[in-house]
């Protein structure tokens, strides 16, 4: 089987892997960064959302050979060492979980949508946050942590 060197989290990882195998389950499987997640199967629920080049991907889409080793892999266990990413505190602010599941892809999005527009409007996060899924139908909360982040982003900036 090939070998790929990756880097995700800010450390290189040399990863034997036959080709094909998805992105997601290298992470999960073979580095134990579980914090991304399957979740359909087919990729329309976001819960795999990782950032490549800090532009939000799902990570089941995309099969290993497919990557360089100069692209930067940023999972959500990378966001920060505490859980104090002004997403991941609003998220338990605005009491955004239900089961949790689908959350570390909707950071994700999240994240990257604030890294690319300081003031989104109401409209331009729902229409960036269209593609992640939830079972529970938490959106309302989402939204919610969404605009808290952005104003907490930017009250420190």
């Amino acid at each position: 089987m090939p070998q790929y060197t990756l880097n995700i989290n800010k450390t290189s990882y040399d990863v034997v892997a036959a080709a094909g195998t998805s992105l997601l389950w290298v992470l999960r499987e073979d580095l134990g960064l579980t914090g991304t997640k399957y979740g359909y199967g087919i990729s329309q629920c976001g819960a795999c959302t990782i950032h490549l080049d800090k532009q939000p991907i799902k990570a089941r889409l995309l099969p290993i050979e497919q990557f360089t080793a100069g692209q930067e892999i940023t999972t959500i266990e990378c966001l920060s060492e505490d859980g104090d990413h002004p997403v991941q505190r609003a998220w338990i602010e605005a009491q955004a979980p239900q089961c949790g599941y689908c959350h570390s892809g909707q950071i994700m999005q999240a994240v990257a949508l604030l890294e690319q527009k300081e003031h989104p409007t109401l409209d331009e996060i729902k229409a960036h946050m269209n593609d992640n899924l939830c079972r529970y139908g938490t959106y309302m909360r989402i939204l919610t942590a969404i605009e808290m982040a952005a104003k907490t982003k930017n009250s420190t900036s």
